[in-house]
């Protein structure tokens, strides 16, 4: 990882079957509606295509880490297995364009991935390209994403949360979250933010 990765928050803090969600949903302002997805009023269930189980990529990105001491994939792969859904494909890849670009679009193209979650490589310093090398790849971003991510960092590590870029966006129809490299913003992006609306992206993005 590189040097800024970490300090953002260092310290401080192949095919399977996916089942629809079911029974009552609740829509984003927290109203619940039928399955169906009409409650009498016209209103669409924006949940209906929700994923419970997810297939995830796990991708780290680091020139100084092996996959034995790969610490914050560790806890990506931990948070996402204990809600339930399967890492089919982890790498460790050095802080290179062609290295992450060519991984992550290979992961999005898998047909048993549904989202790709990488570590390392959203800082400042000249060998932090994961944004450079991903962002190409999105068809649409999701900057909100980055934008709430940073707010949460700055409750724990003030205005040093600007040093990341953190990113997300939908490739070839594949949500991918890109965090930085330390276990503590690895933490608190997944279990607060990617574990909260990945089955809701995914299942929307993922439509036909």
């Amino acid at each position: 990882m590189t040097g800024n990765d970490d300090t953002v928050a260092e310290g401080d803090h192949d095919q399977h079957t996916h089942d629809q969600s079911g029974g009552a949903e609740h829509n984003d302002l927290g109203h619940a509606h039928e399955q169906s997805g009409d409650d009498g009023h016209g209103h669409h269930d924006h949940h209906a295509h929700d994923l419970d189980t997810l297939g995830v990529a796990v991708l780290t990105v680091s020139s100084t880490r092996t996959r034995a001491e790969d610490t914050a994939g560790d806890v990506i792969v931990a948070v996402l297995e204990s809600e339930g859904h399967e890492i089919v494909t982890r790498d460790v890849v050095q802080d290179a364009y062609d290295n992450v670009q060519g991984t992550v679009d290979r992961f999005v193209g898998r047909s048993d991935v549904d989202a790709v979650v990488t570590t390392g490589g959203t800082g400042v310093t000249p060998d932090d390209v994961t944004v450079e090398a991903v962002e190409p790849l999105f068809e649409k971003r999701l900057p909100g994403f980055g934008e709430l991510f940073r707010r949460l960092s700055y409750e724990e590590i003030g205005t040093r949360a600007i040093a990341t870029r953190a990113t997300a966006g939908i490739a070839d129809g594949v949500p991918v979250f890109c965090l930085p490299g330390s276990e503590s913003a690895v933490r608190l992006g997944t279990e607060e933010i990617v574990i909260e609306v990945v089955g809701h992206l995914s299942g929307l993005a993922g439509q036909a």
